[in-house]
């Protein structure tokens, strides 16, 4: 056997070492990428029965359609209320208020005096809570007080609430 010298046996036992350690990476990595075909291929066949199963199944048919009229009846509901003021914050004349507040269930009522700041800055609030409370319909009505039957009194506003319900029947109590 000839003399080697241990500089080449050192070299030529490296190279082999990582030739043998490239190749053990290279199939690694192929395994590893068709196995991630491989679940690919799954969740692909997966989606496309569940799209299938979906869109011929009647009971999803059945709950959109039962969705969509319960979406058309709360339009139509929303329209009503509308037509007769909801959504906005309105002055109602005096002989007008009886009708505006046995049209509708929830009635929120201002009773205000055009010259009074308070009455003026409630009437700010309660439109923004008109737009907000859609179901509710807001109005105000004037109630002018005599300035002279003030006197001296210090009043600085003339303002009440009042929640009228009309359920089922056609007179309306104010809580």
């Amino acid at each position: 056997m000839e003399n080697m010298d241990p500089e080449k046996f050192k070299s030529r036992m490296h190279s082999l070492a990582y030739g043998n350690a490239m190749m053990a990476a290279v199939r690694d990595y192929k395994e590893d990428m068709e196995n991630q075909e491989a679940t690919n291929r799954q969740q692909q066949q997966v989606r496309d029965v569940d799209i299938d199963d979906l869109l011929d199944d009647p009971e999803l048919e059945r709950l959109h359609a039962e969705r969509l009229a319960m979406l058309q009846q709360e339009n139509e509901k929303r329209q009503k209320l509308q037509r007769i003021g909801h959504g906005e914050y309105q002055e109602v004349e005096e002989g007008d208020f009886l009708e505006a507040v046995t049209k509708t269930d929830n009635v929120v009522c201002h009773f205000f005096h055009r010259d009074f700041e308070r009455c003026k800055l409630l009437d700010k609030h309660l439109s923004i809570l008109a737009r907000k409370y859609f179901d509710t319909r807001f109005i105000k009505v004037s109630a002018p007080m005599d300035t002279q039957t003030i006197g001296n009194r210090s009043v600085k506003c003339v303002t009440s609430l009042c929640q009228c319900r009309t359920r089922h029947s056609s007179r309306s109590s104010c809580k």
